[in-house]
């Protein structure tokens, strides 16, 4: 278990901290991420890593000249937000572009995704690579729906070292690009790992079995066997990888063997001795192996192989020099400005600073301009501020149950980030009402926190929800039941066009769309909306209920779809805890708030 911390849900802020005060020659802290400590070359390419916390010594340990020049950090297996991705990749920009890498997970292809269109928008070249190198989550006909694994650091050093290298924009993407394409991983895991300040395991495996195929956010293997022996264990890791070798291809491969955290390296040699007479048997060639802990899932016990096909392109960049905090290849040269490097790679801080530990910097979202707000919109801003309130209290009472349902399938850490989202919404409410904020601006500055504090793919998409629901809003009036259903209506085309999923893929859609359509129905027919939400409410709540006889076809739990199958989906389930939160208040049984009698007093 993961037994070094203090508050669990400043793990990974303080972690990152800490790295960058050991490592202060390489990185410099920036709020939410780090990036290289030594000026660089204006013109070059920049190349920004990231995903969740709980991999290192992916993601931050890979800046360095040679590799990446910044990474972003998101909180213990989540993605950063789409606004900390911006915010750190504007840091790292030299004004050559930005290549934004990361593996393929919903909610880091969603926040990725937006980041680089957000940059696009700013005058900032951005491209996204989604590596995709697992090839227990996918099939070979299907290979864009692989998950990134440990491959991530084939294809980022691919990158790094052409970038390094001066090449242009569109070479550095299409070398990631090509590096991916030829990189394969599958893995094997011997224990789960064990989220800070949780006392189990997000999966246990019996004692001599070993899960096949398992993922790098605590997820658990496609299947489970009996634990073999090392040399029947390299026939496991290295058949299916060769299967898959790309056409056209030739003998020589960057291999590595890595460690997921909680397996010793002489065990990591130990099965290395076996890959070698595994590798001659298939008349590979090994180009500078790696062995050693490179891409970890906190305390998980576990290794995994990945093999990357290399051609004449590819194989010099593998084996160009880097140096990084966890990654060091050949020698670095120290160059001056405009001879290709860094401006000076021995020195302890670009910027002068002392090496003393940095205060964790802040993660907020962007301040929200509070503009004049009519008394009628303020009062309304002050019923939403009572739903926040009880939306938090009931996302922290069933935290553990929602992460228990995650994990599952999943990762285990919905429910973590829907509290702190929740929470975070909550406290930015309570400043904008204090403040004399509107409704509409009052919901927007939600969202916004929200999806800067949950991160990943539920913290962006309730951030999208919120957004879109607050600009049918105004801070002129306050809403009637018409424009509250008009407003959830707009929450739920945001969520399907962000989220890419329809009813019946075992999502949060098939919740929202049945009390997003039954809601505005029943306002439509002349409920008040206290009725119409308590309808809408009981519809969400069974159709939540009824994803547990489905199979998920999007996101982390669809490679282990079967596992999911008796279990309702935790971001169905989660949407329904929110809109029952709310529906007492409309009701008036909370404090007399009576807020559906209230907001159409004010209108009127």
């Amino acid at each position: 278990m993961t037994r070094v911390h203090g508050d669990p849900d400043a793990f990974a802020i303080e972690a990152l901290a800490g790295f960058a005060s050991a490592y202060a020659e390489h990185v410099r802290l920036v709020p939410g991420g780090v990036v290289r400590a030594t000026a660089g070359v204006a013109g070059k390419v920049s190349v920004v890593v990231g995903g969740g916390s709980g991999h290192y010594p992916a993601f931050a340990g890979y800046v360095g000249h040679g590799l990446a020049d910044a990474a972003v950090a998101g909180d213990v297996f989540a993605s950063p937000s789409t606004q900390t991705i911006v915010d750190v990749a504007r840091a790292a920009d030299r004004g050559g572009g930005v290549v934004l890498g990361f593996g393929n997970y919903a909610g880091d292809v969603l926040n990725f995704g937006l980041a680089a269109t957000q940059l696009n928008d700013d005058g900032v070249r951005a491209a996204t690579i989604a590596v995709t190198d697992d090839v227990a989550s996918a099939g070979p006909d299907d290979r864009s729906s692989r998950r990134g694994v440990a491959g991530d650091l084939v294809v980022f050093k691919a990158a790094g070292a052409a970038a390094e290298q001066g090449r242009a924009f569109d070479d550095v993407v299409e070398i990631a690009e090509l590096a991916n394409e030829r990189t394969r991983t599958l893995g094997v895991a011997f224990s789960g790992c064990t989220l800070p300040g949780k006392s189990t395991p997000l999966f246990s495996l019996d004692p001599g079995r070993m899960g096949l195929g398992m993922g790098i956010h605590g997820e658990p293997g496609i299947s489970e066997r009996e634990l073999v022996p090392a040399d029947e264990l390299a026939d496991l890791l290295v058949n299916p990888l060769v299967a898959e070798a790309p056409a056209g291809s030739g003998a020589r491969v960057a291999a590595i063997l890595n460690g997921l955290g909680g397996t010793k390296y002489e065990e990591l040699f130990v099965l290395w001795y076996h890959l070698g007479e595994r590798f001659a048997r298939h008349g590979l060639d090994v180009v500078a192996p790696s062995v050693g802990e490179l891409v970890t899932s906190l305390d998980m016990a576990g290794c995994s192989l990945t093999l990357a096909w290399l051609d004449d392109e590819l194989e010099p960049l593998w084996r160009a020099a880097a140096d990084t905090p966890a990654f060091v290849r050949g020698r670095v040269r120290p160059t001056g400005p405009g001879q290709g490097g860094e401006q000076s790679h021995q020195t302890s801080r670009a910027d002068g600073a002392s090496n003393a530990p940095p205060a964790p910097p802040a993660r907020t979202g962007d301040a929200v301009d509070v503009k004049y707000a009519e008394p009628r919109s303020r009062r309304a801003a002050e019923h939403l501020l009572l739903g926040a309130v009880a939306v938090a209290e009931a996302l922290e009472r069933d935290e553990d149950e929602l992460g228990a349902l995650d994990a599952i399938a999943g990762d285990g850490d919905h429910g973590q980030g829907m509290r702190r989202g929740a929470v975070s919404g909550r406290d930015e409410a309570i400043g904008l009402v204090d403040a004399g904020a509107g409704a509409a601006t009052v919901l927007s500055g939600i969202g916004r926190a929200w999806a800067a504090r949950a991160g990943g793919t539920s913290g962006a998409l309730w951030g999208a929800m919120l957004s879109a629901a607050s600009s049918v809003l105004s801070d002129e009036d306050a809403p009637d039941a018409r424009v509250v259903a008009d407003a959830v209506a707009a929450a739920c085309e945001a969520l399907i066009e962000h989220g890419g999923a329809s009813v019946g893929d075992k999502t949060i859609v098939d919740a929202i769309v049945p009390f997003s359509d039954l809601l505005r129905s029943r306002v439509g027919e002349g409920a008040d909306l206290a009725e119409a939400w308590s309808d809408a409410t009981r519809a969400a709540q069974a159709a939540a209920d009824r994803t547990a006889d489905l199979r998920p076809k999007r996101g982390r739990a669809r490679p282990l779809g079967e596992r999911s199958i008796g279990h309702p989906d935790p971001g169905a389930t989660s949407f329904a805890t929110v809109v029952a939160a709310i529906a007492p208040l409309l009701a008036g049984s909370r404090g007399n708030s009576q807020l559906a009698v209230d907001m159409e007093r004010e209108r009127n």
